[in-house]
């Protein structure tokens, strides 16, 4: 049979098992396209939420279903253009555009749905304006005046844009300062007045208040109320400053509305950009999108919160992961007598990488946060009860929990790396009279840090992008401060957090303005792909180092 179907194979000159190649290479072809596919349409559709595109002024023909207002025009932004699900009496698919046009408190809605046969004519207005603003999302509009304390300014004044800038940049330092002094030393204040009502709960649950004890405490309340009072009045009156200076603009539909300047966060022409300034606001608004918190149900803004709760949570996960799983991986195998114990085990981490990630997140619920935390609490924590510390979901519980559902990956390879080390070299070590434990500290595993990066490299991979479990054990829609900053003790384990992940899942399926949402979904989506390609690039790389610094090991 071999020399028959060798002889056929020359025959032919078709080599044995090359239409398999071809079969195996095909698909490979397929999941590559697939993969690039995929990128392309995030890249895509996630970029242009932050490339300034010129806004189109719609003229309707008579009587069109689509007019704003009673107008016969309006003016927005085209985001996408698509076919109907119905057609036309011909059978002819109909084409129609999707205009952002802003707004929002000005006509209730942000976008707009328009035929292709209802728009009788297109132009580019000058000296359009679009502004972000803290409410209500982009403002969209001709500019007409400034409403000043001292006077009005009107568009046709030299120096109107100028003065517009430097409003909003007054604006924006003084929304700096509001924040400074409300969330630094306001907060400050309360944190105090927190810990003095704290010890003197804990004084009265240890039977150890005095009267002497609870008026030292309520003298230092009272000089913290007082500066708290003076600070309180000074954010008041910046507030209030906030508000003076007004901005009067039109509509396309005619109508004159005003805003107050402290509400702009900034503003550009973007029908009068060229190619390097449309370059610059792209990367400005590129900035801003990393360095800024989440506005407006997280459809605006940044999302600097959940890259820095998703950067410590997977940091933490595997600070854990790893040396739980190299040293199961050591014991199992240079340790551990083989047998049917050791299989079954080993068949045990093995099914536990196929578990559901929702169930490794009720068992985190269950056993991490109440059990473990409530201990914690009713341990060192008594005076904050019935309010938890550390009995309720915080980024420590997340990251243990995928540690937990992650540690079978690091397990495996570990294990593969440290049986792929060479016998010789384990018994040259022996033979020297190193111990056994010295033979793999020194020996087999440095060897095997390639392999135990691997596993890391997996675990990372798919820690950083899992949502299901955290929902159960600390993430949330918005966390006001993060688990790591300048308060003692710096490290805050038992706070929430943000993660890009649910911040996908939130703005996806839990956003009040689906269509304003979508942009926002693929750029983070962009990011938290960026965000695991750099993490696996940072261990890749130690990995190769490390590769090939014991180039003479297996490796």
């Amino acid at each position: 049979m071999s020399f028959f179907h060798s002889s056929q194979s020359k025959s032919d000159g078709t080599a044995p098992g090359e239409p398999m190649v071809w079969f195996s290479g095909m698909w490979l072809a397929i999941g590559l396209l697939m993969i690039v596919t995929l990128l392309t349409v995030i890249v895509k559709n996630g970029l242009t939420l932050f490339w300034p595109s010129k806004i189109v002024r719609i003229e309707l023909v008579e009587g069109s279903a689509a007019a704003i207002q009673g107008a016969s025009s309006f003016a927005g932004e085209v985001r996408k253009r698509q076919d109907k699900s119905i057609r036309d009496a011909e059978g002819h698919a109909i084409p129609e555009l999707q205009f952002f046009v802003g707004n929002r408190d000005a006509y209730g809605f942000g976008f707009r749905y328009v035929d292709q046969a209802d728009i009788a004519a297109r132009t580019y207005p000058e000296n359009f304006l679009v502004a972000e603003r803290l409410e209500y999302g982009d403002l969209l509009g001709y500019p007409v005046a400034l409403k000043l304390a001292d006077g009005t300014v009107a568009v046709d004044a030299p120096d109107f844009r100028e003065r517009l800038r430097a409003l909003v940049d007054e604006g924006n330092q003084r929304r700096h300062e509001i924040e400074r002094i409300e969330k630094g030393e306001i907060g400050a204040i309360n944190r105090k007045m927190e810990a003095l009502k704290l010890s003197l709960r804990k004084a009265e649950l240890g039977d150890t208040l005095t009267d002497a004890f609870r008026a030292s405490v309520e003298e230092e309340t009272a000089a913290l109320q007082a500066e708290y009072e003076v600070l309180a009045k000074e954010a008041s009156s910046l507030r209030a400053e906030q508000k003076v200076a007004r901005f009067v603009y039109r509509l396309d539909t005619g109508a004159e509305r005003e805003t107050a300047i402290g509400n702009l966060i900034h503003f550009y022409y973007p029908n009068e950009m060229g190619f390097f300034g449309r370059v610059g606001h792209f990367l400005a608004e590129i900035w801003n999108f990393l360095s800024e918190d989440p506005r407006e149900a997280n459809t605006e803004g940044g999302v600097f919160p959940a890259i820095f709760g998703t950067f410590v949570m997977t940091l933490l996960m595997s600070l854990v992961v790893v040396p739980f799983g190299v040293v199961a991986a050591i014991y199992l195998r240079e340790y551990s007598k083989q047998g049917p114990l050791v299989r079954a085990v080993r068949i045990a981490v093995n099914n536990l990488a196929g578990v559901p990630s929702i169930v490794f997140g009720v068992f985190g619920l269950g056993f991490f946060v109440y059990f473990v935390g409530g201990g914690i609490d009713s341990l060192f924590y008594p005076e904050r009860l019935p309010t938890p510390t550390f009995g309720t979901g915080g980024i420590l519980w997340a990251a243990l929990t995928l540690a937990l559902m992650t540690v079978p990956v690091v397990i495996v390879s570990t294990e593969e790396a440290l049986a792929a080390v060479s016998r010789g070299a384990r018994e040259a070590s022996l033979a020297a009279g190193a111990s056994k434990w010295q033979t793999i500290q020194h020996i087999v595993l440095p060897a095997s840090v390639p392999g135990v990066i691997t596993g890391l490299v997996l675990s990372m991979a798919r820690g950083a992008g899992e949502v299901a479990p955290l929902m159960l054990v600390g993430v949330v829609k918005l966390a006001p401060t993060l688990a790591l900053d300048a308060q003692a003790p710096f490290v805050h384990l038992e706070r929430k957090f943000m993660h890009l992940g649910f911040h996908i899942y939130d703005l996806g399926f839990q956003s009040p303005d689906s269509e304003a949402a979508k942009p926002m979904v693929f750029a983070t989506t962009l990011l938290l792909i960026a965000l695991v390609v750099v993490l696996n690039a940072t261990a890749i790389l130690l990995r190769e180092r490390l590769r090939r610094k014991y180039a003479s090991s297996a490796f």
